[in-house]
């Protein structure tokens, strides 16, 4: 093996790692948005409940009404969170596979990478 295909080998291979490097950052990228986006819509629910307990305690004949109608946010919130939960869930799955997919390839082009380093160094 000459010089010059020596390079070449190194260059493609150096091209790979950083085409992988890439796709795990462009990977790691769409995740913390999908988690910043989960983020920000339980702050919204956690807000919005907020406002509605304010808006109980003002409007509220007396403390048996506020008592009940506190039951009654307490119960919806629970199923608005166990809901959430379940999405969430959902999202963990669909980050694994993703991650599972990018470390399937990367290991598919190690493989093959190895297999160009041995031919090379064998001719």
């Amino acid at each position: 093996m000459n010089t010059k295909e020596t390079v070449s080998v190194i260059n493609e291979l150096s091209n790979k790692g950083i085409e992988r490097a890439n796709a795990l950052g462009e990977l790691n990228l769409k995740m913390a948005e999908q988690v910043a986006a989960r983020q920000m819509d339980a702050m919204s629910l956690f807000l919005e409940q907020s406002v509605r307990m304010m808006k109980l305690a003002t409007e509220a004949k007396g403390y048996s009404d506020y008592y009940k109608s506190q039951v009654e946010m307490a119960k919806e919130m629970t199923e608005r969170v166990m809901t959430e939960s379940k999405t969430n869930m959902e999202m963990a799955g669909q980050m694994r596979d993703g991650y599972r997919g990018w470390f399937d390839a990367a290991m598919a082009d190690v493989k093959e990478s190895k297999d160009v380093v041995r031919n090379a160094v064998t001719v």
